[in-house]
């Protein structure tokens, strides 16, 4: 299946922003443990690229494992090696066009309609709205009007209370960063990832 096509069975991408490496590497085996199925790995983590490959390395293909953060061109070909099997960025970095130059899939950052334009225009799979909270998800209501056909992927301050409306809005995924992971990824509790984890998958059941 492709990116486009798991977002849209599981809604649900876990985003990992870790102080320490193998916190980080916990986090992500704990997600994959509880049936989360996307995850990406924040270049801004400590070592990311060394834990791109152990969690490649310990999952062998049971999850989608993106590279998050994703800005420098130089980057992209370092996290692919790494194991990584898709990009996100923060905004139209210098990074999207050799990804896509590449047939690595990318979720591209965007906030305005004028960045979706552009985002949509260098052929990405989809759009991250970042920060989403900002405008919150009404915005996504008003975003599909004119773009009823790009995926959008709200990041950024989603709580699991908003994922119904963000959902019913219009947003095929929400990606979720501290909301899910918590302090887990600095060495946190992974009892309490895990129970957070249930809550999130819980809110983007699609028979709810």
């Amino acid at each position: 299946m492709t990116l486009l096509d798991d977002l849209r069975d599981h809604r649900l991408l876990g985003i990992i922003r870790g102080t320490d490496a193998a916190a980080s590497i916990d986090t992500a085996l704990a997600l994959a443990d509880e049936g989360v199925r996307l995850f990406e790995v924040s270049l801004t983590s400590a070592d990311a690229l060394r834990v791109i490959e152990t969690v490649a390395a310990r999952l062998d293909g049971k999850v989608q494992l993106g590279a998050g953060t994703v800005i420098d061109p130089a980057d992209v070909a370092r996290v692919r090696d790494a194991g990584a099997t898709y990009v996100v960025t923060p905004a139209v970095a210098p990074s999207v066009e050799v990804a896509v130059a590449g047939g690595i899939p990318v979720l591209c950052g965007a906030l305005t309609p004028t960045e979706v334009v552009t985002a949509v225009g260098l052929g990405v799979d989809g759009v991250k709205i970042f920060p989403a909270s900002v405008f919150g998800p009404q915005y996504f209501k008003d975003l599909r009007a004119p773009f009823p056909d790009v995926p959008l992927i709200p990041v950024g301050g989603v709580g699991a209370d908003a994922i119904a409306t963000y959902l019913a809005n219009g947003a095929t995924a929400v990606g979720v960063a501290s909301p899910l992971c918590g302090d887990a990824p600095n060495g946190g509790d992974l009892g309490e990832l895990r129970d957070r984890a249930r809550a999130f998958l819980d809110a983007v059941r699609t028979d709810r």
